[in-house]
Formats: C-alpha cells, structure tokens, sequence
C-alpha cells in the first residue's frame, strides 16, 4: 500500500517506477501478449493485433490436436513452416520501429494479441516466440493465453 496522502503526482510515480523496476531498471512500458482464438471473440482492450491463420493448422494432425502451442510437438510443427519464420521475421522488424515510438509518445501499456481459429496451437506458439525476441529485446512481458484450454 501507498500512503498517498502527502505526496505529488511526480512523487507517486516516482514510488510506482521503484516498485515496478526488474533488476534496478524501469520499464517504461510494459508490453503484454494475449493468444486467442478468433471463434471466442476478439480480446478487449488490444492495441496491436496479429491473426495468424494463414499458417497451416495443427488442428487437423490428429496427433497434434490434443496438444497446445505449449508442447514441443506442436512448436515444433508450427516453426518448421517457413512462413512462420517469415512472419516472425516481419513482426520483430516492426516492432522494433514501432515499441520504441510508442514509448517516446508516452503509452504505459501495449497489448500485442495473435489470434488463430481456436486459440490452442498456432496463436499459442507464435505468441510464445514473440515473447523470447521481447525478452531478448529488454522488455518484459506478461504473456496470457486465453483460450488455450477451450
């Protein structure tokens, strides 16, 4: 808890950026990633969003279909199609123009959703790989995956 009683706007963030530091540094914005599917709707309150149905769908493997975009299998499936890579590709060059002009224009927080049908392999793995070039790229985001047990 913060007593906020005696202190200025610029003293509470302050306080904030000393609570929400990882290793002594602030992260200026925080970055979240959200898989979905799109048959459960689109997720509320996203800024970027990335559909990735154009890539083939362990769905329809039948050895894959129980599994999640968690399982070696599936990632395995998924990266091994060389539009994943591509794509993958892309999406670093953009977001590496696009995060840090977010953060000069003041943004806090930014949502990057991938969506794929159900919400359970493709979207699942390609938001897991999102979340290693983040984390390499001194980021740290939060990553949930909405549907993956739907």
């Amino acid at each position: 808890m913060i007593d906020t009683s005696n202190l200025t706007v610029h003293q509470l963030k302050s306080q904030l950026g000393e609570l929400f530091t990882q290793d002594g540094v602030l992260d200026a914005m925080q970055v979240s990633v959200v898989s979905f599917g799109y048959k459960h709707g689109l997720p509320l309150d996203v800024d970027l969003v990335f559909d990735v149905r154009f890539l083939p769908n362990p769905h329809w493997d039948e050895s894959l279909r129980p599994l999640s975009g968690l399982d070696l299998p599936v990632r395995n499936f998924v990266l091994s199609q060389e539009l994943s890579g591509r794509f993958l590709d892309q999406l670093s060059q953009m977001l590496t123009v696009l995060l840090p002009a977010y953060r000069d224009e003041g943004k806090s927080y930014l949502t990057i959703a991938i969506g794929c049908t159900g919400g359970r392999h493709r979207s699942v793995v390609i938001a897991e790989q999102l979340k290693i070039w983040l984390s390499n790229n001194a980021h740290h985001p939060r990553v949930t995956h909405r549907d993956i047990s739907r």
